[in-house]
């Protein structure tokens, strides 16, 4: 009987199939009937206005999820074989591409149409078969080899949040690595809510003001920011040595992500603005502590994480957001950018909570037996 493995791709192809289906239907406003068969647009002639990078993004954006979902067949039914494995990650592409195009006839802000439905299942076909040949090459059992000598057995979830990571930094934050700042937003949406109801005035009136964070402290939410998934990789991550690795990549990542970030929105010229000498030093300092570390026992880095995670959201949202957050927000729902301003925002908002309740339950559990660090 064929071994069935328990993959990190199963849960990153949902999670990335949400982001599709998030990217596919936003904005998510004014649902109406437009008189049209919801399916009319697989008749439509091509269309008249086109660019190629419309017709790139469409293929790419559903490459990584025909590669995922191909690999988790590949990974956890592997008696299905390779040829199975590709029938059914380009059936679950097309399906979802097929749905978001056919309920986009009822946004009048988006446009069905079966080009886009086309490059969709044409972008899974080409992520599955990539998944297939890497699977007949040995490279899905080489990472299989690599991923169990490198990392715990019970790792999948830590590493499904540091494959997110990198993707919640896109979008731009008050501070470096400053993930989860949702206090503000939230008071304003709740009293949003509330308005024009008995409700409001249950609403708890703050007393302070929020208050831009000062260089020590911001230096200090950076640390913490760049520290906790750092943590993260230690407590997943079974060796000295691989851990040190880990550390290097996690950073090299991070900053990588938010220079990308800062092109994206302020432009190329801008890409390294972020980088000011207390994010800097906040940077190194990660750097050197997460050396002293390496060392710590899986179950400390998990409880080191969960602190550094409750002070740094405490800190974090202190502060209000940045002054340039409705110019960056305009930004990113201008073109090119409304399909992912708000993918990356969510992520942003929800990866530290995750993260948290990740921690919790990882302590929460009781240990099979102790598992000291290789050294």
């Amino acid at each position: 009987m064929a071994t069935v493995h328990k993959s990190a791709a199963l849960p990153l192809a949902l999670a990335y199939a949400a982001l599709i289906m998030y990217a596919s239907l936003y904005p998510f406003a004014d649902w109406r009937d437009q008189g049209i068969a919801p399916w009319s647009y697989l008749a439509a002639s091509w269309p008249r206005y086109w660019t190629g990078f419309d017709l790139g993004i469409n293929v790419a954006g559903y490459l990584p999820l025909g590669f995922l979902a191909a690999l988790a067949v590949l990974r956890t039914r592997p008696e299905e074989g390779a040829g199975r494995a590709v029938l059914r990650a380009v059936g679950a592409a097309f399906a979802i591409a097929f749905a978001m195009e056919t309920l986009q006839s009822y946004l009048p802000a988006r446009i069905p149409s079966n080009v886009d439905l086309g490059l969709n299942a044409l972008g899974g076909l080409l992520g599955a078969i990539l998944a297939a040949g890497l699977e007949r090459l040995g490279g899905v059992a080489h990472w299989e080899r690599t991923r169990s000598q490198w990392f715990a057995s019970d790792s999948r979830g830590g590493l499904v949040l540091l494959a997110l990571w990198p993707l919640a930094l896109l979008f731009p934050a008050a501070v470096t690595f400053g993930l989860g700042q949702v206090f503000e937003r939230l008071e304003t949406a709740i009293a949003e809510w509330l308005l024009d109801t008995p409700f409001i005035d249950w609403m708890p009136l703050r007393q302070f003001e929020l208050e831009p964070l000062v260089p020590g402290v911001e230096l200090l939410c950076v640390m913490l920011g760049a520290l906790v998934p750092c943590l993260l990789g230690f407590y997943v991550t079974r060796s000295i040595a691989h851990r040190a690795l880990v550390l290097l990549s996690i950073l090299a990542a991070g900053m990588l992500a938010t220079a990308l970030s800062a092109a994206l929105s302020y432009g190329p010229e801008h890409a390294w603005a972020w980088l000011s000498l207390p994010v800097q030093i906040g940077i190194a300092a990660a750097l050197v502590i997460g050396m002293l570390l390496l060392a710590v026992p899986r179950r400390l880095a998990a409880a080191l994480m969960l602190v550094a995670l409750v002070v740094h959201l405490s800190l974090l949202n202190q502060a209000p957001e940045s002054a340039y957050f409705a110019q960056t927000l305009a930004t990113w729902e201008q073109g090119r950018f409304i399909r992912f301003h708000g993918v990356a925002q969510w992520l942003g908002w929800l990866w530290p909570f995750a993260a948290l309740g990740y921690a919790i339950r990882m302590l929460s559990g009781r240990p099979r037996r102790v598992q000291p660090v290789d050294a």
